[in-house]
């Protein structure tokens, strides 16, 4: 059995809409996780159409269909950049250093999956060569937002007894204190190198990228004593994509389009207490 889900923004999910879908295609029981903002049903088996409607409301309202079974997970594997925050944290740095434009449009095309990630990586760090260490606090403290309901969908999930992984192509400089900002119990990240108090233009090695988040679920989920199926993971970039091929449920959030197109659950509407409602949580069982 499937379950179809429809989420959008707050207020937005029109109910005329939902009973549609379900009287089309034969589906169960509609029930409202989040009155306006999202609801599902069981099918028998995925209709033949799904492709096409999921296009023709894109513009309004999420449109994913998941194994009924197994949706509530115990690990969630979360990237940081775009994802967890609002801001690329190497964008933001290359802001106080003059180059700003320049290296967001590096992070751009690799985060689309066009340029080699590592060496997209190391022609950034290069650019912050002689930056003082003390602008990432300063960056931390005036540039970086945390992405709507990220506590909430870390919150709700480590109360259920799940585990909260932070896995990131940025830096650890950054992941440490979003985890903590967040509830995350541990992350990993890439190292940036200094010397007298000032960036060398250097990453330590390896860089953690696409497949040391993979390595990242498979330790941990080995660690944790259980599968990689009772793991949802989330990303936006193609760094991610190995990760989010692996998990039981890979969830591309606002996207680049070379990510949505490779994964099967993508949230453009909602924030991340989508991932909540994939995996059934009503608002009313949201931790506060």
């Amino acid at each position: 059995m499937d379950i179809v889900s429809l989420i959008a923004k707050p207020g937005a999910l029109d109910a005329a809409l939902v009973d549609s879908l379900r009287n089309a295609w034969g589906g169960g029981v509609v029930v409202w996780l989040s009155e306006g903002e999202a609801a599902e049903f069981a099918l028998l088996a995925a209709p033949s159409n799904f492709d096409a409607v999921r296009a023709d409301i894109a513009d309004q309202v999420d449109l994913n269909l998941l194994p009924a079974e197994g949706r509530r997970k115990a690990m969630l594997l979360a990237d940081m950049d775009s994802t967890m925050i609002e801001q690329e944290c190497i964008d933001e740095l290359a802001e106080e250093a003059g180059v700003g434009p320049h290296v967001k449009a590096i992070t751009a095309r690799a985060m689309n999956g066009e340029l080699d990630f590592e060496g997209a990586l190391t022609e950034r760090v290069a650019l912050l060569k002689g930056l003082p260490e003390t602008v990432i606090a300063k960056v931390l403290a005036e540039r970086i937002t945390p992405m709507p309901g990220g506590r909430t969908l870390v919150a709700t999930m480590t109360r259920a007894g799940g585990h909260a992984a932070l896995v990131s192509g940025g830096f650890t400089a950054f992941t440490e204190q979003v985890a903590a900002r967040i509830g995350f119990a541990e992350h990993r990240a890439n190292t940036l190198l200094a010397e007298a108090g000032h960036l060398t233009g250097e990453v330590a090695r390896p860089i953690l990228g696409r497949e040391a988040k993979v390595t990242a679920l498979e330790e941990i989920t080995a660690r944790l004593g259980i599968a990689e199926s009772d793991v949802i993971a989330v990303g936006d970039g193609a760094n991610d994509l190995g990760m989010l091929d692996r998990a039981g449920m890979g969830v591309a959030l606002h996207a680049k389009p070379s990510v949505q197109e490779r994964c099967a659950l993508r949230v453009n509407h909602g924030d991340l207490t989508a991932l909540l409602f994939l995996q059934g949580y009503s608002r009313a069982e949201f931790a506060a």
